[in-house]
């Protein structure tokens, strides 16, 4: 089969077209062949810092995580799919599980879920990280309706999935972005658009809140605009956040006695632990997106699997609306 091979990592990393082994089938397993695949910004990581990134594969390495594809065949042991079945998930590009950037995956039946009906494969490949993160995140905060949710970056790939399931959930959301597109894509999707260049924090949060602060902060940013999300939440509120690797004074965290949860969805995937939870989410996603609740945005460019370099740069070049996706 094709596949698009990465035989050095590094700043100046290529990928490269080569002919390997067709997957053969494990316990538990589905072999698909993949029709689309998305990049995330941990593919570009990967291949950028190779081993100095805990989670990369070694080289020559098969990236891609996220794919959507038809069922060829099924292991012995897993009922749940059959030949011939639509399906999406992410469940490959890390540690020793080979990539999506070929024609075809065995991937861990647990992994994936049968896609909606009402999208097509290249919205569905751009769905299963940024879903499951955006899902998890709001879950673990405890959404309910009737609450005010912030979502920072709403125009971003975990940010846009956000919002529109905080809004499903029956959440008031609001989103931040910075630039006219960004902003008028996020009231597009449902939530008011807050100008972060043009509103400090206190000034929006006394508009919008009353000075109470939200109850639920979804940063996609993380890092350092983390203390702006410990300023614009609530008393007891919770933030949830993508990103934490920084050093930070958590005082205002503290007095405000705000809970704060870490989503790092690829747990699963790195240490074979409760992987079925991602199925049962992506699961859940394809009946939100079925009633119509939620929709991927993609990206206007279009990519073939030749083409997965240009895709990588694409996504690094900060221009992007929506999620890049690349189609075999």
């Amino acid at each position: 089969m094709k596949a698009m091979i990465i035989n050095k990592y590094g700043e100046d990393a290529v990928f490269e077209q080569e002919e390997i082994a067709k997957p053969s089938l494990k316990s538990g397993e589905v072999l698909v062949k993949i029709a689309a695949s998305s990049v995330n910004t941990v593919d570009t990581m990967i291949r950028k810092m190779g081993k100095d990134l805990p989670l990369s594969p070694e080289a020559p390495g098969l990236l891609g995580m996220d794919f959507a594809g038809v069922v060829e065949e099924v292991a012995a042991d897993v009922s749940n799919f059959k030949v011939g079945d639509e399906v999406y998930g992410c469940a490959g590009g890390l540690a020793d599980l080979p990539g999506t950037l070929a024609d075809y995956i065995a991937a861990d039946s647990k992994l994936v879920a049968k896609k909606a009906k009402n999208i097509s494969m290249k919205e569905a490949a751009a769905i299963p990280l940024v879903g499951i993160t955006a899902y998890e995140g709001l879950k673990r905060a405890g959404i309910s309706s009737g609450q005010k949710v912030l979502v920072h970056g709403g125009s971003g790939g975990v940010g846009h999935i956000a919002l529109q399931l905080a809004k499903y959930f029956g959440a008031e959301v609001y989103s931040t972005g910075g630039g006219d597109k960004q902003l008028e894509l996020i009231q597009s999707l449902g939530a008011t658009p807050i100008n972060y260049k043009t509103e400090i924090v206190e000034d929006y949060v006394q508009k919008h809140t009353n000075g109470a602060g939200f109850d639920i902060v979804y940063d996609s940013v993380g890092a350092g605009n983390l203390t702006n999300s410990f300023n614009a939440a609530a008393l007891n509120g919770q933030i949830a956040t993508t990103v934490s690797m920084v050093e930070l004074d958590l005082t205002p965290a503290h007095f405000k006695g705000l809970s704060l949860h870490v989503v790092f969805m690829l747990i699963p995937m790195l240490y074979n632990s409760k992987r079925e939870t991602h199925g049962k989410i992506l699961s859940d996603i394809t009946k939100i997106i079925e009633e119509g609740a939620l929709k991927p945005i993609l990206d206007d460019q279009q990519f073939s699997l030749q083409d997965a370099g240009k895709a990588h740069a694409r996504l690094e070049s900060g221009q992007t609306m929506g999620k890049v996706v690349i189609e075999n």
